[in-house]
C-alpha cells in the first residue's frame, strides 16, 4: 500500500549536514502533483526514470521532486543539494547525519517523512474497500485474528486496514519486506502496542486520520511528529 524513501550523494562527497537537525519527525501529506517548473531531479535519479514505464517514471518524478522540495525547506539546502539517494522500488537513504525518511502513495496522494531517527510511513484510503475476514486470516498472526474474530464487517474493515497500514510502515522502519516480515508483525490495539513477534521490537506507532485518509507512522517519537 506504499512505499519508502530516503536519500544520499554517492558520486561524490555530501555536504556538511545541518547541525542541529531539527529534533523532532516532520511529515507532510501532499496531493501528488508535478509542482511548479521543472522536476527537480538528480542526474541519477533522471536516468533511472527514464527507465521506468510512462505511468511510473511521472509518479517517480512528482515523488522525488516533492520530497527534495520539503527537505530544501526543512534542512534549508537547495532541492538539488539535498543528498538523496533513491532508487526506484527501493527504500531510499539520506547521507549520514542527514537524518531518515519515508515515503508512501496511494492514488493521488503522497505520505512523506523525515526523522533525526530512522522512520517508516504507510497511506491508505481509510473507506478502501477491502476483503477483510481473507486479508487478516491469510497475513495475519494467528493471536491478532484470534483478536479480530466476531467484529461487524464495518469494524473488521476497519480495523484490518488500520493494522495492515501499521504494519507496512514498521517494515519501511524496520527495512525489512512485506513477504518476510509481515506476519511477524501484531498490532495489539486492546494494548495499543506493536510488535514484532521474531525480534521483540516494540516501536513508536500512530495512526492519523486526515480527510479521509489514513496515515501510519512508526519510528521513535511517531506520535510527536510536526504535521506541516
Amino acid at each position: 500500500m506504499g512505499e519508502c524513501s530516503g536519500g544520499s550523494l554517492r558520486a561524490g562527497a555530501a555536504a556538511p549536514a545541518p547541525s542541529p537537525l531539527p529534533p523532532r519527525p516532520h511529515l507532510w501529506l501532499l496531493p501528488l502533483q508535478e509542482g511548479d517548473g521543472r522536476p527537480l531531479l538528480s542526474g541519477q535519479e533522471q536516468r533511472w526514470c527514464a527507465g521506468l514505464p510512462e505511468p511510473l517514471q511521472q509518479r517517480y518524478r512528482r515523488s522525488r521532486s516533492q520530497l527534495r522540495q520539503c527537505l530544501a525547506v526543512l534542512l534549508q539546502r537547495p532541492p538539488l543539494e539535498v543528498p538523496l539517494h533513491s532508487p526506484p522500488g527501493e527504500p531510499p537513504t539520506l547521507a549520514a547525519g542527514w537524518g531518515h525518511v519515508s515515503l508512501s502513495h496511494s492514488g493521488p496522494q503522497l505520505l512523506l517523512a523525515w526523522s533525526p531517527w530512522p522512520i517508516g510511513v504507510d497511506l491508505e484510503w481509510a473507506a478502501r474497500p477491502l476483503l477483510a475476514d481473507g486479508v487478516a486470516r491469510r497475513f495475519f498472526p494467528a493471536a491478532e485474528w484470534q483478536q479480530l474474530q466476531g467484529l461487524p464487517a464495518e469494524a473488521l474493515r476497519r480495523a484490518v486496514l488500520e493494522s495492515w497500514v501499521r504494519k507496512e510502515a514498521a517494515i519501511k522502519w524496520q527495512r525489512g519486506s512485506i513477504a518476510q516480515d509481515l506476519r511477524h508483525w501484531h498490532w495489539d490495539a486492546s494494548g495499543a502496542e506493536l510488535r514484532h513477534l521474531q525480534h521483540g521490537w516494540t516501536p513508536g506507532c500512530c495512526l492519523r486520520l486526515h480527510d479521509g485518509w489514513c496515515c501510519a507512522v512508526v519510528g521513535h517519537a511517531a506520535d510527536q511528529g510536526l504535521w506541516v
